[in-house]
């Protein structure tokens, strides 16, 4: 691992969150060893891939991120074969939360995968919010992050598209636009995969990509 990688997650880690909200990188939580190793497994895995585009999305959904530590990955994908471009799998250190075991894997990380698959393109993924926001009192239930809630995730994207030298950032869905807008980037907005909004995001990856954007 490189120290700026571990020292990023470190910072991810100590952020204090309110009471609807869940840092599930927190070292207060033995179990959230295992999430911090396995981001901090994706992001070298990235790093040596070198990408230069940063897809940002809302925030971590119970069943995804909230259990793997991987940004837009359920227990299927990590826990399952390398994908087509040769990411997680057997062999790698990746390591299921014992908090893993039968929970439904979340469909928009599987539908997100598919379709980066499909059009042969591999970004940085990553969330204005990276933390689990949920109802009072429902800690297994996802909610849309405030404004002032995505501005605490800002220096984190913003660090990770300097450590990448990423030259190009798209925002996944309104709630990351906004945010994007809001620390005074101008981003390209496509069609988020939940809720039946796969179609709509390849087309605006198919899109942005015959534009000339560079992976």
């Amino acid at each position: 691992m490189t120290d700026s990688v571990h020292d990023f997650v470190e910072r991810l880690a100590a952020v204090e969150l309110g009471p609807a909200c869940t840092n599930f990188f927190n070292n207060e939580v033995p179990e959230n060893a295992l999430r911090r190793h396995n981001l901090e497994l994706y992001l070298q895995e990235m790093l040596e891939r070198g990408p230069k585009v940063l897809l940002v999305g809302e925030a971590p959904g119970f069943r995804g991120m909230r259990i793997t530590g991987v940004p837009f990955t359920n227990r299927v994908i990590l826990g399952g074969p390398a994908n087509s471009f040769g990411l997680f799998g057997p062999g790698k250190g990746y390591v299921l939360p014992p908090d893993a075991v039968g929970v439904a894997a979340e469909p928009t990380a599987t539908v997100l995968w598919q379709v980066l698959e499909e059009v042969g393109f591999l970004p940085l993924l990553w969330s204005a919010f990276p933390w689990h926001t949920h109802n009072p009192g429902q800690p297994l239930s996802n909610r849309t992050p405030r404004p002032s809630e995505t501005q605490l995730g800002t220096p984190f994207w913003q660090e990770l598209a300097e450590l990448f030298g990423v030259t190009s950032i798209v925002a996944v869905g309104n709630v990351a636009q906004h945010s994007l807008q809001r620390s005074g980037l101008s981003a390209p907005k496509i069609r988020h995969p939940a809720h039946g909004g796969r179609s709509g995001f390849k087309q605006g990856l198919e899109q942005l990509l015959e534009s000339g954007m560079q992976a």
